[in-house]
């Protein structure tokens, strides 16, 4: 008895199911699977016509699971490598510019709590809150306690 393997479009409705893929990341995935040339192609834009695939619902789902945690920079990374239109990460990114310093104070506060005591605590916290994706000056009004709420 032979085992059917599933169809391309069945594989991606599967991958799908458990989170937002854009459809640049289900092409990497799927591409080993594709049998005939095209065939990946032809199931992803049926798939994008019914509106499994939407390049908005991907980016909200990562803002939704990583703009508390990380800065500007960082998700933009994150967004581009998903192979996103560039717009739609831009616009995304200007929406979040607004709240990076309450973001990473939020994070400085959950991480640290207190001010450096000195020049090699202050460098770990800022080296810290870059590894985050938070920008220069953000980071500087952080670490220096420059709270302007």
């Amino acid at each position: 008895m032979a085992f059917e393997q599933p169809s391309l479009k069945g594989r991606a409705l599967r991958l799908l199911s458990g989170r937002e893929y854009s459809r640049t990341e289900l092409e990497r995935k799927l591409q080993p699977f594709e049998e005939e040339p095209g065939s990946l192609g032809k199931a992803l834009d049926e798939l994008q016509a019914k509106g499994f695939i939407s390049e908005q619902r991907v980016v909200e789902s990562v803002l939704n699971r990583r703009a508390a945690k990380l800065g500007v920079q960082r998700i933009r990374q994150e967004l581009q490598a998903k192979g996103l239109d560039p717009q739609v990460v831009s616009d995304a990114v200007a929406e979040l510019r607004g709240t990076e310093l309450v973001r990473a104070q939020e994070v400085w506060r959950k991480k640290f709590g207190q001010p450096p005591e000195d020049a090699a605590e202050r460098a770990r916290q800022m080296r810290f809150l870059a590894s985050r994706g938070f920008g220069g000056d953000t980071i500087r009004r952080v670490v220096s306690g420059g709270d302007d709420d």
